[in-house]
């Protein structure tokens, strides 16, 4: 069973949160990537 305590709810809010921005982080950085070097043919 999930553990319902205050605590545990704020650790798996942080987890998500991190995973969220994380990810964020890594569309910017592959669309910035994109960007600044155009594709060679």
């Amino acid at each position: 069973m999930g553990d319902k305590s205050p605590k545990a709810n704020q650790k798996h809010k942080a987890q998500q949160k991190a995973k969220a921005n994380s990810a964020a982080q890594k569309k910017e950085q592959q669309a910035s990537a994109a960007k600044a070097a155009p594709r060679k043919k």
